[in-house]
């Protein structure tokens, strides 16, 4: 065969593979690993001397300053709903998948390998056996995954949690005491309204504090003294203090008044960076005295439903830049992704987009949604600048 007739063969067999149903609508897997994997531009970097971030290291350049990049992500909820009697939707997927739970970070743990620490809003719990309190009988979802689940995090990278929000207690003092040591015990870091979480790398703390405004005893006026309170005791002794609140209401775009009052008062209290989840949302970000409020990250892994009428989320990526001892720069960028690598159905696999509409989707409605909000940034770069 000539190498013409070989070509057009070739060809042939590629379109031909391509118009298999259902291959079409499956997103480009693994191309992550080289659109957003270990190498990326810092600032002064150019293409000839890409920079390797390492795993869970501070980046150290030239000019003596350092550089950490922390991810964020919005809520992973994986395991079974233990109201449905049937085989989960969650249990079918994995069943698929040669029964590795790791599939769900697949297309995204090359990006959480290459930062200096990730967090996650973990909403569900983490159990073997249970009992659903009187309170919770009626309720439609009630979220549990076995104990060696968390072994799922810190295998993708996964260093730090949050498991302050509406699911964690939904099978009372027993889950929550069994979600917490599950966690511990896979050595992931954890936070909620009464533990602090403090991540130390490279002589650098970073301290985390997470707190819910749904049904609480509270108001947020009231929680916004005790968060006050807390940051600026973590500050004396942490590099950086993160605050990530669950709020909100679901499936909203954009925040309401409470929460833009407590993002900022956040940041006027010391925080350096405020996360949010809740809303299973893209919301938008404000950039408050050069600190970054991140409204809702939306959902990175969610078994709750396997076809949501909107499956987009984004991947939050920030650079702290020191030198001497001082922060310098403090940039960011996102990866839009959907929450499946499939269109057509929810497979809990979180995937970056790569087609252009979808990603231009994503970033649109970030901008809509923050029109109306006085600091919200004027635009959501792909790539460190």
């Amino acid at each position: 065969m000539d190498l013409k007739r070989f070509f057009a063969f070739f060809l042939a067999a590629v379109f031909l593979i391509l118009s298999i149903p259902g291959l079409a609508d499956e997103e480009e897997l693994h191309l992550n690993d080289a659109i957003y994997g270990n190498t990326a531009d810092v600032p002064g970097d150019t293409e000839d001397e890409p920079v390797v971030v390492e795993k869970g290291k501070v980046l150290r350049l030239d000019d003596g300053s350092m550089i950490l990049t922390i991810t964020a992500v919005g809520d992973i909820t994986i395991g079974r709903n233990v109201q449905y009697s049937g085989k989960s939707i969650f249990t079918r997927e994995l069943e698929k998948q040669g029964n590795d739970p790791n599939f769900i970070f697949r297309n995204i743990h090359t990006v959480f390998e290459g930062d200096t620490l990730t967090i996650a809003n973990f909403e569900g719990v983490l159990a073997d056996e249970y009992q659903i309190p009187s309170k919770k009988r009626n309720n439609e979802f009630l979220f549990l995954a076995p104990t060696d689940y968390a072994s799922i995090l810190p295998g993708n990278s996964i260093e730090m949690v949050t498991i302050e929000n509406n699911h964690t207690g939904d099978f009372g003092d027993a889950g929550l005491e069994s979600t917490r040591r599950a966690l511990t015990d896979a050595g992931v870091f954890w936070a909620d309204k009464e533990n602090v979480c403090i991540y130390e790398v490279e002589g650098f703390r970073i301290a985390l504090l997470a707190y819910q405004t749904l049904n609480q005893p509270y108001s947020s006026k009231e929680l916004e003294g005790i968060v006050d309170g807390k940051i600026k005791a973590l500050k004396q002794e942490n590099d950086l203090v993160f605050v990530y609140f669950h709020w909100g209401n679901e499936l909203d775009y954009s925040p309401k008044d409470n929460q833009i009052n407590l993002g900022r008062a956040a940041i006027d209290s010391g925080a350096d960076l405020v996360l949010g989840s809740h809303s299973h949302r893209i919301n938008p970000i404000e950039c408050y005295q050069g600190k970054y409020i991140v409204y809702s990250l939306a959902n990175c892994s969610f078994a709750g439903n396997n076809k949501p009428s909107d499956m987009f989320t984004f991947v939050f990526q920030t650079r702290f830049r020191y030198k001497n001892g001082a922060l310098i720069s403090n940039i960011f960028r996102i990866i839009p992704c959907r929450i499946s690598s499939r269109k057509d159905y929810n497979d809990f696999a979180i995937t970056p987009l790569t087609e252009q509409t979808n990603i231009d989707t994503v970033i649109n409605t970030m901008l809509s949604s923050g029109r109306k909000l006085t600091y919200a940034v004027t635009s959501y770069p792909l790539d460190w600048e």
